[in-house]
């Protein structure tokens, strides 16, 4: 197949991860693939005057931001200017991705002579992608893959029973791993660090300091992709580390007794699923894919979205447990993790997008009414 793949700016963010392992695994199948995006969008003078007195920080101008696709091997070209793709930008092919619903409306204009067009949506929650713009976009004629049940029963919810097919995110455990690990020797909890609301960081960092009423030795650690975590104050003495590599990620699951995740609304929430093959529980609320991967197999407790108390006593909880109850929740966080694997998503995205080839081809063959 001849895949391009649209995308918003290629950043150093979790779809954009994901997006660049179904690429390197696509072309290792044999497909040729191009990504396409755009550059980044500059902020405005508003919006750092905003940003300079509410956070006490200025904004980067720098046109390009470290992405996943740095040190992967992809055919990755971006485009002059903040602007849709055109057909002049995307080569002729088999199928064409659209990845981010202001992309979708750019990939359903394009010719037919690109490709079969697809939707590979990942998010919701994320800023500038509300409810509203989002329906519109999948009531159109593209072939709809997502990563989570909770994304595709928001669709059906929406535009009714329309096909969707579900590719769930997994991880690669021969680099998110840890085996024979035990509690940490200091009570720990980790968390990716954004500062968007609907990620929640206010929650951890409340769930905290009530945490630490029972255990002043309680160790936040985090990480994210900004250089200082602005936004709502942390606790006292959080380590944070930014743009950590795998194998330094890795570590920082392995450190903890819990790791944190407390989304408002969210995609899937992949960090969910590496701090579990590094043998690390899980205190979840709600969102994403953390009920399929923590409430059903039992790595882990769900807590409610708007309780920082709950994750609270959670936390207390998993850093009093004794080694032999917290070993439990490892080993069921391990073998849930364990039961995922790139490849087997790779088989299904690769399914996914010969299925959206044929459709188009099925309705090229029918006649006109």
């Amino acid at each position: 197949m001849r895949i391009s793949w649209i995308l918003p700016e290629a950043e150093y963010a979790g779809g954009t991860r994901v997006i660049a392992i179904h690429a390197q695994q696509l072309e290792a199948r044999g497909h040729d693939v191009v990504v396409i995006s755009t550059p980044r969008k500059l902020p405005t003078w508003r919006q750092q005057l905003r940003t300079l007195l509410k956070e006490r920080r200025w904004l980067s101008r720098a046109v390009r931001r470290p992405s996943h696709f740095d040190d992967v091997d992809i055919d990755h070209r971006i485009l002059d200017r903040v602007r849709d793709v055109t057909d002049e930008d995307v080569p002729d092919g088999d199928v064409v991705i659209a990845t981010w619903w202001e992309t979708a409306g750019a990939v359903d204009r394009l010719s037919p002579s690109k490709g079969a067009k697809a939707y590979f949506m990942q998010d919701y929650g994320a800023p500038g992608m509300e409810i509203e713009d989002l329906v519109p976009t999948w009531q159109w004629p593209l072939h709809k893959i997502t990563i989570s049940q909770y994304l595709v029963d928001l669709i059906r919810e929406h535009v009714g029973s329309v096909p969707v097919e579900l590719v769930p995110n997994s991880v690669d455990t021969e680099v998110f791993s840890a085996s024979n690990r035990g509690k940490a020797r200091t009570p720990t909890v980790g968390f990716l660090f954004r500062t968007e609301p609907v990620k929640g960081a206010d929650i951890v960092f409340e769930a905290v300091e009530i945490a630490r009423r029972e255990l002043p030795t309680l160790r936040l650690v985090a990480y994210g992709a900004r250089a200082e975590p602005g936004g709502t104050k942390p606790p006292a003495g959080m380590d944070y580390h930014i743009f950590p590599t795998d194998e330094e990620l890795r570590d920082l699951y392995a450190t903890c007794d819990a790791w944190l995740f407390s989304s408002r609304r969210e995609g899937f929430g992949l960090p969910v699923l590496e701090a579990m093959a590094c043998g690390t529980p899980v205190i979840a609320t709600p969102a994403g894919a953390a009920p399929e991967l923590v409430a059903e197999h039992g790595g882990g407790v769900i807590v409610d979205h708007e309780s920082p108390q709950a994750m609270a006593r959670e936390i207390v909880r998993f850093c009093t447990l004794d080694e032999a109850a917290w070993q439990k929740y490892s080993q069921a966080a391990l073998t849930t993790a364990r039961s995922y694997s790139w490849n087997d998503a790779g088989d299904r995205f690769e399914a996914s997008l010969h299925a959206a080839i044929e459709a188009a081809q099925r309705k090229t063959r029918e006649p006109a009414s």
